[in-house]
């Protein structure tokens, strides 16, 4: 039922990128005119796609989570996906931090809809090896503002477990999406950190907080609607996290398809590296970027994908809600260049 909306999206009109997603800082200046909206963000990069490279970007960031209780969201991964960020690679970030690793239950049925279900998946995905899984909608959710502006959520609804926490690690396994266009830190904060009935409030933009009725009445919903929702739930956790996190995406195994399909399709980009910043905007954008600046031909099922379900678009709703922007300046941590991000076509 998830692809019904895949259906109605082809009767949106496909979104340039060229003025809402290449604000990357090269030399100094923007490489668009697009003014930005506050003093560009740093985005940290390494080539490294290995657990060195991502201590790297984490030490970078210089804001130390080392005596917190640390939670670090990722996605486990559907039973049957084999693209999510494996434990060989994030283990010695997390057990490096004494972290727990944080998930919520899914929306839409699968191998994690259900606790046990997800604790199996859990296990079987090697996860249990590494640090303690906490599912953090299992007992118990809460709800916390929406951030001032905001037109479809009053209230985010998430797992009541991530009020246990005084750090976090927002890890990110950047690639396409169904029905957002693209999984970055942006999803991860809002479906990501929802509860099973905060996922159904986001799809629904804001109308249902009925998870039974949900995929029958999701072509309802216009697909902009619940882009803009996900921007007011990712707000609401940015917010209410402050300066107690940092946000780290790897760009690895990029599907057009997430981590939460159990099928995805064969990725056709080559990796392209890890990226870290303290501003989860600025991160998504300069992820994007990287796409449009990576080979053309490679790219174009992705590029489509995130044009169609109007995916760059939360982009520009973050910016106006204003807890991050998409104006970033790119830095090498390999001792080089930081990789273009001017678009190829």
């Amino acid at each position: 039922m998830i692809m019904k909306r895949f259906a109605i999206l082809a009767l949106f009109a496909a979104v340039s990128l060229a003025a809402c997603s290449q604000t990357a800082v090269q030399d100094g200046e923007p490489t668009t005119s697009v003014k930005p909206s506050k003093e560009a963000a740093t985005v940290y990069f390494t080539h490294d796609i290995s657990p060195e490279g991502l201590q790297k970007v984490y030490k970078a960031l210089g804001r130390s989570l080392e005596g917190k209780k640390v939670a670090v969201k990722i996605s486990t991964g559907e039973a049957g996906n084999n693209h999510y960020l494996q434990p060989t690679l994030i283990g010695p970030l997390v057990k490096s931090l004494g972290g727990d690793i944080v998930e919520c239950n899914t929306a839409y049925g699968g191998s994690r809809q259900e606790t046990p279900k997800h604790r199996q998946t859990i296990e079987e995905h090697g996860f249990n090896a590494i640090a303690k899984v906490v599912i953090m909608d299992e007992f118990a959710e809460t709800e916390i503002p929406t951030p001032a502006g905001s037109k479809f959520l009053k209230k985010d609804l998430i797992g009541a477990a991530f009020t246990n926490y005084t750090g976090f690690v927002i890890l990110n396994h950047f690639k396409g999406h169904q029905m957002g266009g693209f999984g970055g830190a942006l999803k991860n904060l809002s479906i990501g950190v929802a509860s099973t009935i905060g996922k159904t409030r986001i799809h629904s933009a804001g109308t249902s907080d009925d998870n039974s009725t949900l995929w029958q009445n999701i072509d309802k919903i216009p697909q902009k609607d619940f882009i803009e929702s996900m921007a007011e739930a990712a707000g609401a956790v940015v917010n209410y996290m402050g300066d107690r996190a940092v946000y780290i995406s790897v760009m690895n195994n990029i599907s057009i398809d997430c981590d939460c399909n159990g099928h995805p399709a064969k990725p056709e980009m080559a990796d392209v590296g890890i990226l870290a910043s303290l501003d989860p905007v600025a991160l998504d954008t300069a992820c994007v970027d990287l796409v449009y600046a990576s080979d053309p031909q490679k790219s174009a099922s992705l590029r489509q994908r995130m044009e169609k379900q109007l995916g760059p678009h939360i982009l520009d709703r973050a910016e106006e809600l204003d807890y991050g922007t998409k104006n970033y300046k790119l830095v090498s941590l390999d001792g080089n260049e930081p990789p273009s991000t001017k678009r190829v076509d």
